[in-house]
């Protein structure tokens, strides 16, 4: 077996040093690996029979791939409307909460103070307003019976609606005082789960200041940032695509480019909006790749299932093929380096050297690099 061919010997002579040495270690243990398959079992070795497919050109749709993270539509960072030390965080990271459930208290003795003065004002208010009532009930009788002036029923009315102004006010400021009592707890806006919190019990909550953030598991979109320089291809691509963590590829339902570039960066942020089953299991933060395929190119293309990798180096099993010996059929392998560029799915992985178009690969290389094995064509190999 023919272990370094000349595409090889081009690409090892750009490396140097240590480097090259990584190399001839990594190629030479992957040699000495294969001889001992052999010689564990040199009989069955002969049996083996390899698969193999022709490399050609094929319609790849030009694409960008792009890595990007995953982002709660519904997420929010809750802080409190009030001063104060917090003395209850009734909850921590990864807790699920409901709409309306208390996440934490901010310490409110000096609320609840001012909740008890405005009541007392207000009982005050009710207490001259009655006075003022019956007040104006006496004088009116009075001034019916000629005892009083007009100006005295004048003033008793005009007592009347003070006492009555005095009373909104001290009712306004009785609602005023609730409305900050409320500030000091701190309530889940929606059913979701706890991504964070920011501050411990014992620690000063301000305005502003951040204590929690919490989301909701669904709606997910995918967020990522286009270079400007490849922007026109994104805004033409027909296929938009997302893989997720698991290595699924999903179309998103909607997307949206922000029409602003970032003038640090020179990107432009994207938004692809998942379906609710596609995000199904997701969490923020998660890295995705998102792909955006536009037009058509004819590239040279080899099957993925044949790219054998073994740290950087990247190659394939071609056939040694026999004089007389039909297409795909007969000969033995030998490996060759290849350098690779972006990956088409179903069409396979670019090829930008080491292949040339009508050349076959073992779709397996594992058994491609054991002793005797011969190659097949595609489908008509045996287990």
């Amino acid at each position: 077996m023919t272990l370094f061919t000349d595409p090889f010997r081009s690409l090892m002579r750009q490396r140097s040093g240590a480097a090259w040495l990584l190399a001839v270690g990594a190629w030479t243990g992957l040699l000495a690996a294969s001889t001992l398959v052999q010689a564990a079992d040199p009989a069955a070795a002969q049996q083996v029979s390899v698969a193999v497919a022709q490399v050609d050109r094929r319609g790849v749709g030009q694409a960008v791939v792009l890595e990007g993270a995953l982002q709660a539509v519904q997420q929010s960072t809750l802080s409190a409307q009030a001063s104060g030390r917090i003395a209850q965080l009734q909850v921590k990271a990864g807790d699920r909460v409901r709409a309306g459930q208390v996440l934490a208290v901010v310490d409110d003795r000096m609320t609840q103070a001012g909740v008890n003065q405005a009541q007392a004002q207000l009982a005050q208010a009710d207490a001259q307003r009655s006075n003022a009532q019956s007040h104006l009930a006496r004088t009116k009788d009075l001034f019916a019976k000629g005892f009083v002036s007009q100006s005295a029923l004048d003033v008793a009315e005009a007592q009347l609606k003070a006492a009555a102004a005095a009373t909104n006010a001290a009712q306004a400021g009785q609602v005023q005082s609730q409305l900050a009592q409320g500030f000091t707890r701190l309530t889940a806006p929606y059913d979701g789960w706890v991504l964070a919190t920011h501050a411990q019990v014992g620690d000063l909550a301000a305005p502003g200041a951040p204590v929690l953030t919490v989301y909701a598991p669904q709606p997910m979109r995918a967020v990522v940032y286009v270079p400007a320089s490849r922007q026109p291809l994104a805004l033409k691509a027909s296929v938009v695509e997302v893989q997720l963590p698991g290595g699924r590829w999903v179309q998103p339902v909607t997307r949206t480019a922000l029409p602003v570039a970032d003038a640090v960066s020179q990107t432009v942020e994207w938004r692809l909006d998942l379906s609710a089953e596609a995000a199904q299991g997701l969490v923020p933060g998660q890295q995705v790749q998102v792909r955006f395929v536009s037009g058509e190119a004819q590239r040279l293309a080899v099957p993925a299932d044949a790219v054998f990798r073994r740290g950087e180096m990247t190659a394939v099993y071609v056939v040694r093929q026999q004089s007389g010996a039909a297409q795909g059929a007969g000969g033995s392998f030998v490996l060759r380096a290849v350098r690779l560029g972006e990956a088409h799915g179903a069409a396979g992985h670019e090829v930008l050297a080491g292949l040339q178009a009508g050349e076959w690969v073992a779709m397996d290389p594992i058994r491609a690099g054991l002793a005797g094995a011969r190659p097949v064509p595609h489908g008509a190999d045996k287990p």
